[in-house]
């Protein structure tokens, strides 16, 4: 019995040792397992303080490891997909600038049908205001009366003619003489490299590239403005040349007559392209814009006419008894003229008449201070292109300017410069910065008055503008 206790004891022990150490090697692999864990854990946040000290630029090992992560077709595709957000981005950018320059081409091209329909008008003449005696610069050089000027178009000359047959060049900025091209004798026309008699007319283009004059002699000169050297010499009117006008934007050339007729020529061919006729009296004055097309005033028949070039057809506009003597095109559509009675009408394309005529416009007193609205002949015109102000002068002692009204049916005085003589030429600067007008003790055409305190010469008027 002893022996069998003991034995059984034995057996017990062995197998509670057995089953202990399976208990012990868990309790050391869990423990194991526990220590990696945390290891793993440390290792993790030991990577993640990396990457917040790593912040402003630096790559850090796990962008390191996503980029060896990232395979050859991956990569590709994410370079493609970049590509194309580039162009996408490039294209919406190009987009974006063609429409704003699609938007000033349309806006152009509508100023421009505005302005060939003659229904733009800039109001721009309540903004100047009287100017002052400094502002007027007297330019003299020629010994008789001056009859005709014109402005370079980048405002930096001006060339006058003269009834002493020459033509100056002047500095516009400074106010001196830069060359003159003296005018010869009669009877030397064919030795002499200019005009024998009085200069009636000048014209530019308006990049210009020419100057064309034009007079008693029956003849056009071309010249070059820089060096004033003779190009051409066109011939074919059989009367004094009272007129000249480039159309706007080319070298063709209109030119008008005492012999009732307008002839066309090509600058650049240096060719006569043909003649027009219509006017049943000699031609006093002529203008022309930017379509084919000219407008002469036709002295004492008492009509106005425009040439449609490509129609060959003309429109005929009949004024007042008496001479018209001057004309100028405010638009395409609507223009103002001056008569020997003392009149300023205003006329638009719809109507054969004058939408208004302003009668008595310079109304002035003789020597002897009597009333000398008879004499006042209406003696040069202008208009400042596509705008609402016009300007005429005459030999009452001033040079008027006036406001067209919006519908183009009344004329308002605005204010008068002083001028003593014969306001024979009026021009406009392109900008209306300035007004240059041709001054003389006589008319143009003829001799019928003489004032003899006036200064031949020309007059550099300043207009300043309200607020400025």
């Amino acid at each position: 019995m002893p022996f069998f206790i003991k034995s059984k004891g034995k057996k017990q022990s062995k197998s509670k040792t057995k089953n202990q150490r399976p208990q012990v090697s868990l309790s050391g692999a869990a423990s194991k397992q526990k220590r990696r864990k945390l290891r793993l854990q440390n290792e993790e946040i030991s990577s993640e303080s990396e990457i917040e000290s790593d912040e402003g630029g630096k790559r850090t090992e796990l962008e390191f490891s996503s980029d060896e992560d990232e395979t050859a077709p991956e990569k590709k595709l994410r370079l493609a997909k970049e590509y194309l957000a580039n162009l996408e981005q490039e294209e919406a950018e190009k987009r974006e600038e063609d429409d704003i320059h699609r938007d000033i081409i349309s806006h152009r091209l509508k100023q421009d049908l505005l302005e060939q329909t003659g229904k733009l008008q800039k109001c721009v003449a309540d903004n100047y205001e009287q100017p002052s005696l400094d502002d007027i610069t007297v330019l003299r050089g020629h010994q008789l009366t001056v009859t005709c000027i014109v402005i370079s178009p980048d405002k930096r000359h001006v060339f006058s003619g003269s009834k002493d047959c020459s033509i100056i060049k002047w500095d516009a900025t400074e106010g001196r003489r830069l060359h003159t091209i003296q005018g010869g004798r009669k009877g030397m026309e064919d030795t002499h490299t200019g005009h024998t008699d009085h200069v009636l007319c000048l014209a530019m283009p308006t990049d210009g590239k020419f100057l064309a004059s034009g007079g008693k002699n029956k003849f056009i000169l071309l010249w070059n403005p820089d060096d004033c050297q003779l190009l051409h010499k066109f011939t074919g009117h059989r009367d004094a040349i009272s007129g000249l006008a480039f159309r706007m934007g080319s070298h063709q050339l209109f030119s008008a007559s005492h012999d009732r007729s307008v002839k066309i020529w090509n600058v650049d061919e240096l060719a006569y392209i043909e003649t027009l006729f219509g006017h049943s009296d000699a031609i006093t004055g002529i203008d022309s814009l930017i379509r084919d097309r000219a407008i002469t005033s036709g002295g004492r028949d008492g009509s106005i006419r425009i040439w449609k070039v490509v129609d060959e057809s003309q429109l005929v506009f009949n004024g007042d008894p008496g001479s018209i003597d001057c004309i100028a095109f405010i638009n395409e559509s609507n223009f103002i003229s001056g008569a020997d009675n003392n009149s300023l009408s205003l006329w638009s394309m719809m109507k054969k008449r004058p939408t208004v005529t302003v009668r008595n416009a310079h109304a002035g007193r003789d020597q002897n201070g009597n009333s000398s609205i008879g004499t006042n002949w209406i003696t040069a015109v202008a208009a400042l292109h596509n705008t609402d102000l016009v300007a005429s002068g005459s030999k009452d002692g001033c040079i008027k300017l006036w406001k067209v009204a919006k519908n183009y049916t009344a004329l308002q005085p605005l204010f008068s410069i002083p001028m003593d003589g014969f306001v024979n030429s009026l021009h406009f600067s392109v900008d209306g910065q300035s007004l240059v007008a041709g001054v003389g003790q006589e008319h143009k055409l003829g001799r019928w008055w003489r004032i003899k305190e006036a200064k031949n010469g020309i007059r550099m008027i300043k207009l300043r503008k309200k607020n400025c």
